[in-house]
């Protein structure tokens, strides 16, 4: 029998090997900036057409090959970071395996053009399936140019399941905002499709966050700082109020190298405790600074996933370095007995007070209310308030309580309909009351068989999205102007997305335009969003609803009705009337699909008289 067993040419192993390091055109990306960083750059241009998969170029002014280090490069292990074994343990440089650039070359068409500052002429090789198709020498400056062309070209399958050009550049910006975030020293410009996306100057790590993430950044951070015999912590955490529901602003860089980990940011968010609104994620870009004989780096091709030598130990540093800076800028609620607590009259005579009956002292109960009140101070009185109740437990009368502020009315108005209930909904019972809350949450319907239950939130997400969807497809749209247009900038990440989607929510009642780079002009919003008075956050969180449903592959009209849908929706704990309650109800049994919210949620669930009944005969 013939032996079966035979070595794979170099060209199908080094495809191989690509599969784990490049696995979309963002990786290239990553893997192109950390070289020109470990080349000694102070300045990396990145060019991108058509998210990538047509060209892919880097530019650096670094040190430059000769021309046997660029043939040798292209090989697999050909690299010039490490030596030796031991070298792996005191890596400070981002690449060390010598896979990136043969990985790159057996998947796609690269021209590398390269010259040391000593040489007075650079080459230029030519490389397609991993071997050089010609080499030649050029004239350029000092440095290297890297441009890698129709990447998986030869790998048909694996561009196939490349997502949409939105979805990728995402990929693409997260990657360069990443190494640029990491080297603010480093000159980093950013071209997609010939636009200029970003074009960063040196300076500090405020700068250039402020720079990459948006100019109203740094007002949402406090300074992060500790510094300990293991590990050095610096960076920014940002303050409570501007979390956001969904991940994307989190950063951990160990070494200037980004990493993942949830350990660390468990770390992060119990450091908030009870700061954070519920299912919130808090902005921070935490920068640790460690002995490398302290951590592995090498367990993961991409490299963003590392070992600590005692995790635990640095989890408890991180904690206590991001409780310190919060406290610091007085976030962290504290005792406070020297504030000045101004009191409105009005609320001051509807206080109940609490005494110590034996002394004679009282005190009453401090406005609360955020009006005229920072994030910190709301906070701090509440916290107050809760020591002094502590203080005086037990010596007030049981009928001498606080009773809780009221939750502000609804200020979403539903379009009311009480004369008849639709066909297709429950019949309601003969004199029944009306619909009632749960926890700002839930809204009670009695019916003829029982009761519903309805998500209020679920339910008006519904209502939109079937509004939107009409406005879409009959392509007419109603925006209240308003009196004075507004100028808002994003940041580029956004400004993409917004670009893209610009016709889209036109349709949808926005009257928005672009106005110079990441800038637009508001002249007005849909009428159904009146009530949302912050254009910007509106604007932020339709972007990032946007963006969460991108990996869906749902028609781009579809996803800005669902993403606007769940940006214009009532929120859970917002009060409603009880003629509001009802407009959502008969609006919510108008609509083609009233059981389930667009992303699938149950809007109502439905109790029978005789299912609670066997259950009580069964308790």
């Amino acid at each position: 029998m013939a032996d079966i067993i035979q070595l794979l040419p170099d060209s199908i192993a080094n495809q191989i090997a690509a599969g784990e390091v490049i696995q979309r055109p963002a990786s290239v990306v990553k893997e192109l900036m950390e070289n020109a960083v470990d080349a000694g750059a102070t300045a990396v241009n990145l060019i991108i057409k058509d998210a990538g998969k047509t060209l892919i170029q880097v530019v650096d002014n670094g040190c430059g090959m000769s021309p046997r280090d660029a043939r040798l490069s292209i090989e697999r292990h050909a690299t010039s970071k490490i030596r030796n074994a031991a070298d792996i343990f005191e890596i400070r440089t981002m690449g060390f395996r010598g896979e990136a650039l043969a990985s790159i070359t057996a998947i796609a068409q690269v021209e590398i053009k390269t010259r040391r500052q000593s040489d007075d002429f650079g080459v230029k090789l030519l490389v397609e399936n991993s071997r050089v198709q010609s080499e030649e020498a050029c004239q350029m400056n000092p440095g290297t140019s890297i441009s890698v062309k129709n990447l998986f070209y030869n790998v048909p399958a694996r561009r196939n399941f490349l997502k949409s050009d939105t979805v990728e550049y995402n990929h693409i910006l997260n990657e360069f905002q990443r190494v640029a975030m990491a080297y603010p020293d480093i000159f980093f410009s950013m071209h997609r499709d010939n636009q200029e996306i970003y074009h960063l100057q040196p300076g500090n790590h405020k700068l250039r966050i402020s720079a990459i993430m948006g100019s109203q950044t740094p007002k949402k951070l406090v300074d992060v700082e500790e510094d300990t015999d293991v590990v050095i912590i610096s960076g920014f955490a940002g303050k409570p109020e501007y979390s956001k529901k969904t991940r994307g602003d989190q950063y951990f860089f160990v070494n200037k190298r980004f990493i993942r980990s949830p350990y660390l940011h468990h770390a992060v968010v119990s450091a908030y405790e009870d700061l954070l609104p519920a299912d919130s994620h808090p902005l921070y870009a935490i920068f640790l600074d460690i002995d490398p004989r302290r951590i592995d780096v090498n367990v993961h091709p991409t490299k963003q996933e590392i070992k600590f030598e005692d995790e635990k130990l640095i989890y408890n540093y991180l904690k206590v370095a991001i409780r310190h800076a919060l406290g610091k800028y007085s976030i962290i609620p504290r005792m406070d007995f020297d504030q000045e607590i101004s009191f409105n009259e009005d609320r001051l005579n509807q206080a109940q007070k609490f005494s110590a009956p034996d002394t004679g002292k009282s005190s009453f109960s401090p406005d609360t209310s955020s009006k005229g009140l920072s994030f910190s101070d709301v906070v701090r009185n509440k916290h107050n308030l809760e020591n002094w109740e502590a203080i005086y437990d037990g010596l007030t009368a049981s009928s001498n309580t606080l009773d809780e502020k009221p939750t502000a009315p609804a200020t979403l108005t539903l379009e009311s309909s009480l004369q008849d209930t639709p066909d297709d909904g429950p019949t309601p019972v003969s004199g029944q009351k009306v619909p009632y809350q749960i926890h700002g949450m839930y809204i009670v319907s009695q019916i003829k068989s029982g009761f519903l239950l309805i998500d209020q939130q679920a339910a008006h997400e519904r209502i939109l999205y079937e509004r939107f969807k009409q406005m879409l497809d009959k392509k007419v749209s109603s925006a209240q102007r308003q009196l004075f247009p507004k100028t808002l900038e994003f940041s580029p990440r956004e400004a993409a997305i917004l670009e893209e989607i610009l016709e889209d929510i036109r349709l949808l009642g926005f009257d928005i335009e672009a106005f110079g780079k990441n800038a637009f002009l508001i002249n007005g919003i849909p009428d159904n969003l009146l009530e949302h008075q912050d254009e910007r956050a509106l604007l932020e969180m339709l972007i990032d609803q946007f963006n969460r449903n991108l990996e869906l592959r749902i028609d781009a009209g579809e996803n800005v009705a669902r993403s606007l849908a769940r940006s214009g929706a009532i929120r859970k704990g917002q009060v409603l009337e009880p003629t509001e309650m009802q407009a959502l109800i008969d609006q919510l049994f108008a609509c083609e699909i009233p059981f389930k919210s667009p992303s699938g949620k149950n809007c109502i669930i439905t109790f029978d008289l005789d299912e609670l009944a066997r259950r009580f005969d069964h308790a």
